[in-house]
């Protein structure tokens, strides 16, 4: 998508700030973090939102979700953390191209909205 600011970050165009990168996907810092760590985790491979995950591409959503562990623990977030995806404008979606945050670092809230 080239309009696209994820796909613009994973092609280097848009520079960031990386801690985790392999074939299939991007880890970044937040440029407006909302936690003491604030990590966006990408698939390379623009998928629009979890409404378009389906089963030719499910498999980079759980090759995301083995990388998110990783990412946590190179991060100290040893007492916990919060993995979040917004679908959709309605559900807080700014950049239309899937992403996990990872929120840590201190002790989250439990209210969700």
């Amino acid at each position: 998508m080239e309009n696209c600011l994820f796909c613009k970050i994973v092609k280097g165009d848009i520079p960031s700030t990386k801690v985790y990168e392999d074939e299939l996907v991007l880890a970044f810092r937040d440029i407006a973090p909302m936690a003491p760590t604030h990590i966006l985790v990408i698939p390379k491979n623009h998928i629009g939102s979890v409404a378009e995950v389906n089963a030719e591409n499910a498999s980079v959503v759980a090759h995301i979700f083995t990388v998110i562990p990783k990412i946590a623990e190179a991060e100290g977030l040893v007492h916990g953390y919060r993995v979040v995806s917004n679908c959709g404008s309605d559900g807080g979606q700014t950049v239309h191209h899937l992403h996990f945050h990872i929120l840590g670092g201190k002790k989250l809230s439990t209210e969700m909205a």
